[in-house]
């Protein structure tokens, strides 16, 4: 039974900076991709990033790209989303999932490529 658990997301102004964790349990993750996507209310699941868990190659979106940085440690078997320079709009409730090492960005991007998710763990970003 695959279990992916968040944990890190709060309250911070904007400027300030958060790191999530996402810990992943029951199964070896060497052979897949951990991504992060995130949900703002009224609007549709986006795309943060991804990191390959053995290549360590990592994608990013656009949105968060020079802000936002994907790591892992292999033997935690857990992956952290850094947020600097958190703005309003980066508010939205943050998921890990897992999925298939990935080649590009576009595949990656895509939520119905990723088979298990989190529960998910807010981040309000205050003006």
């Amino acid at each position: 039974q695959v279990q992916l658990v968040e944990s890190g997301g709060g309250l911070v102004q904007a400027g300030g900076s958060l790191r999530l964790s996402c810990a992943a349990s029951g199964r070896t993750f060497s052979s897949y991709s951990m991504g992060w996507f995130r949900q703002a209310p009224g609007k549709e699941r986006e795309f943060v990033g991804n990191i390959n868990w053995s290549s360590g190659i990592i994608y990013y979106a656009n949105s968060v790209k020079g802000r936002f940085t994907i790591s892992r440690d292999n033997a935690k078997n857990t992956v952290y989303l850094q947020m600097n320079m958190l703005q309003p709009e980066d508010t939205a409730a943050y998921y890990c999932a897992r999925g298939p090492p990935f080649y590009n960005t576009q595949v990656a991007s895509r939520s119905s490529n990723y088979d298990y998710w989190g529960q998910g763990t807010q981040v309000t970003v205050s003006s």
